[in-house]
């Protein structure tokens, strides 16, 4: 960890700290890179009635309009809390480099936000999961992703 992991960690923080002031959630995000921000993002999931609006995906998205692009490859996400699925998953789907956070997700349990159901229920066959998921194939399934590798304007990511 360097200083400047520690600055931007503890933006990440006081972000989260004066979310919860705001009425939302504990978790606040910063993307930066080559020692510039990027963007940041704090949990809006009560205010914009939006249960993808977690703060690490907030901050992604505003980073990658800032940049009009959607490859963050070089940044890091500095997190106040260890991210969910749902964030680590955006983070890898944008390229980031890294992701360094502050709490983990011990201390998300603690205040209400446990995680632990999703990773165990990751681990288990699909059969078993409470809301069913269900692979259902129709005839032309494959025809969007035939259109996709068709287009001479796709933009490959």
């Amino acid at each position: 960890m360097t200083p400047a992991d520690e600055r931007w960690l503890t933006e990440a923080v006081r972000l989260a700290t004066s979310n919860v002031a705001d009425g939302g959630g504990p978790f606040g995000a910063v993307v930066v890179r080559g020692g510039e921000v990027l963007a940041t993002g704090q949990n809006r999931v009560t205010r914009d009635h939006d249960p993808t609006a977690h703060a690490e995906v907030v901050a992604i998205r505003a980073a990658c309009q800032a940049i009009g692009g959607f490859s963050l490859v070089g940044a890091t996400v500095y997190a106040s809390c260890e991210p969910c699925p749902l964030c680590l998953a955006a983070a890898l789907w944008a390229r980031v480099e890294r992701v360094v956070f502050a709490a983990d997700r011990h201390d998300a349990a603690r205040a209400g936000f446990d995680d632990s159901e999703f990773y165990d229920l990751f681990a288990r066959e699909r059969g078993t999961w409470h809301m069913p998921v269900v692979a259902h194939r129709i005839d032309g399934a494959d025809e969007p992703m035939d259109a996709w590798l068709r287009s001479g304007t796709r933009i490959d990511y």
